[in-house]
């Protein structure tokens, strides 16, 4: 028994490649087993997601989520957070619009709203956008002060003749619309 001797054993242990695009007698002609046209039977075709025959995940989940046009970006802010803040003394007597957006890491389109879960221990003027109800019973009760802020800081940025500070808690003015005359005597 030598090299030249040995052989494949019978029985399948070597298969003839499937040969396609042979003609119609072989089985595997015209559309070589790619079925007709269409991407699917270009070269280079792959599927982005297959699981195997069950629907796919971008078919099982609805469509959802809406952003509407003239939605405000609101950062809140709970008073055990400001208590907090003030235990680790970052923060004295007054909190700004300024502070809010340097310790909450926020954007100055933002605008920031105090919300009242927990409680005060001391006095603290705080300038925010909004308040909740029990948020500005809890701050004058500990003896502080809840001061509205009208505008964001890049709003008040823009505002000419003032400073941030003042732009801040300046009111925007409100826009009239103006009625059409009738016509009509």
């Amino acid at each position: 028994m030598d090299l030249s001797s040995l052989r494949p054993a019978k029985g399948g242990a070597v298969k003839a490649t499937k040969r396609v695009g042979r003609g119609q007698g072989s089985g595997n002609g015209t559309t070589a087993g790619k079925g007709n046209k269409g991407q699917q039977a270009r070269s280079g075709y792959k599927r982005p997601i297959m699981e195997g025959g069950q629907v796919p995940v971008y078919r099982r989940l609805p469509k959802f989520g809406f952003t509407p046009i003239d939605r405000k970006p609101v950062s809140t802010v709970n008073l055990t957070q400001i208590n907090k803040w003030i235990e680790d003394g970052l923060i004295e007597k007054e909190i700004t619009v300024l502070d809010l957006k340097a310790l909450l890491h926020a954007s100055n389109a933002d605008y920031f709203k105090i919300l009242g879960n927990g409680e005060l221990t001391s006095a603290v003027t705080i300038t925010a956008h909004a308040f909740s109800k029990s948020a500005e019973e809890k701050i004058t009760a500990a003896g502080g002060k809840a001061v509205k802020a009208f505008r964001t800081l890049e709003e008040a940025s823009k505002v000419r003749d003032l400073s941030v500070e003042d732009a801040l808690l300046k009111p925007k003015a409100k826009l009239v619309k103006r009625a059409k005359k009738s016509t009509k005597p």
